[in-house]
Order: C-alpha cells, then structure tokens, then sequence
C-alpha cells in the first residue's frame, strides 16, 4: 500500500482536487444541499484524501525519526570523542603523578654528602633479541648525556651504563648485558670483586660477581655496590644481591651468581647521572 501511494500519490492528489472543486462548484450552486452528484463525489474522495493525508503524516515521521537518529548519531559521536579526550587526559595526570613519585624517592634516597648532575629520561624501548640486554632513552647529546654515564633507577639501584649516543636518544646497556664489566664491593664484608655480564646468565635477567676475594664467606642475600675503582663509574649504587656461590669448574676460583636490584623489565623512568664527585 504504501508503494502505491509512493509512486501514484501525485496523480490521486490532482484527482482529488479536481474532485473538491467539482463538489465545490455543485455546492455553491445548489445553496449548500448536497445532491446525488455531490455526495457520490464526496464518497469517492474521502478515503483519497484520508489516503493523501495518512501517506503525508507517514512521510514526515519517517523524515523526524531520520533527524533525529541522524541527531543521536552525531552526539553519539561528540561523546565518544570526548571520553577519548577525557581518558588521555587521565593518562598523562597519572603518568605526571608518577614521575613526579620517582623523582621526590630518588631526591630523598640520594647518598648524603653526596653530589651528583641527574638528568631524567623515558625508556622508549627495550632490545628484542639474545644477544644483547639494552634500553634506549629518551635523552641523548642535545642533554649533555655522554658514553660511559651510569644509569640508575628512582632508588639508586644500579640500571646499566650509556653504551651509544644520539642527539635526542641514547642505548644504555643494562648491568646483565654480556659487556658489562665494572668494580663490585660486598657490601658487608668491604671485600673487592668484578661485576660482569655473562652470556648464558643474561637470559636469566642475572650477572656475575668474579675473582672473588680468597676465603670471602659470602652468603646468599649479600648486597653488591659499585665499587667506584678508577673513577669511571660513581660507588656506592647498589647493583644486585648474591642468589648463590659456585666454583668454576677449574676448581681454582670461585663466583656468585646476582640477582640485579632494579627491575628491568618494569623500568619506564632512569636517571643518568652525568657527573659526580668521586668519594675514596
């Protein structure tokens, strides 16, 4: 029905009025008293008007339950967009409030009487590979960072040392990597050693503690710092734990196997400490 009055409604409508006007003219000329002819066209175009009318009435709701889910649609919209404004937001307050965490720990865990140039940096990326352990930075020459600055995290732990530079990005090799080799102090008895990556435990996320001191009684649990030797490096950063001894399988020497203090793979903010006074 309602096809038919889609594609024929403009011809009923002109029959229709042409039909009004004949029952007009009639009308007039019989003084208002409808005769045969005018009630049968009456008859006749009623339900055509009625039919005219209901298809219009049809028409228009269709066209304002258009607008307004074109409406709802558009607001729909406006919102999504702005819960999307509204959550990045969000993330940046709580990214802020984050950093803003880190650096007041690592202001209050900073070694007293100490002095040290820290410059933060993000961690953009991590190495996908075996064959290497590195972060890179969000920081590079453009921020006085050079190659050999110690990298550690907001508690003064130990992360690595800038191994490449860029003008606004660096790759740090974390303490775990294969050529890490720096002086390492135990912690309670004072007695020298090397820290060293070792291949087989950087998939471990471990590193080794060499040339033990003869007769060390190290236990598991001992803390390892940096020994500062040669002034490269800063002492006193705590690089790991001892997890356990072994002896090599000369049988002459012995090592420990360290746990890094710093977590890793958890790290988004470092500091580069790219100068410091060296403490004897």
């Amino acid at each position: 029905m309602k096809d038919f009055f889609r594609q024929n409604g403009i011809l009923l409508l002109i029959v229709a009025v042409l039909l009004a006007l004949v029952t007009a003219v009639v009308s007039a000329t019989l003084g208002g008293v409808a005769d045969p002819l005018s009630s049968l066209a009456g008859w006749i175009t009623t339900p055509v008007r009625n039919g005219i009318s209901a298809f219009v009435n049809w028409s228009q709701e269709r066209y304002d339950n258009a607008f307004a889910q074109e409406q709802l649609k558009e607001e729909y919209e406006r919102l999504k967009q702005r819960v999307a404004e509204l959550e990045q937001k969000e993330r940046a307050y709580e990214a802020a409030l984050q950093e803003n965490e880190r650096l007041r720990n690592l202001n209050d865990l900073r070694p007293s009487g100490r002095t040290f140039e820290i410059e933060s940096a993000m961690v953009t990326a991590r190495s996908t590979d075996n064959w290497e352990s590195t972060l890179t930075i969000s920081k590079g020459s453009n921020m006085d960072i050079a190659v050999d600055d110690c990298v550690v995290d907001e508690y003064w732990n130990l992360v690595g040392v800038v191994a490449v530079v860029g003008p606004n990005y660096s790759i740090v090799r974390t303490l775990v990597d294969a050529e890490i080799e720096m002086g390492g102090l135990l912690s309670r008895t004072d007695g020298a050693a090397i820290l060293e990556g070792d291949f087989a435990l950087m998939g471990q996320g471990k590193l080794k503690l060499s040339y033990l001191p003869e007769n060390s009684d190290l236990i598991a649990g001992d803390l390892v710092l940096t020994s500062g030797k040669g002034g490269v490096y800063p002492s006193g950063l705590a690089a790991g734990h001892v997890e356990e001894v072994y002896t090599e399988a000369s049988g002459m020497t012995r090592y420990a196997v360290i746990q890094p203090e710093t977590d890793l793979d958890g790290l988004k903010q470092v500091f580069v400490i790219k100068s410091f006074d060296i403490v004897e």
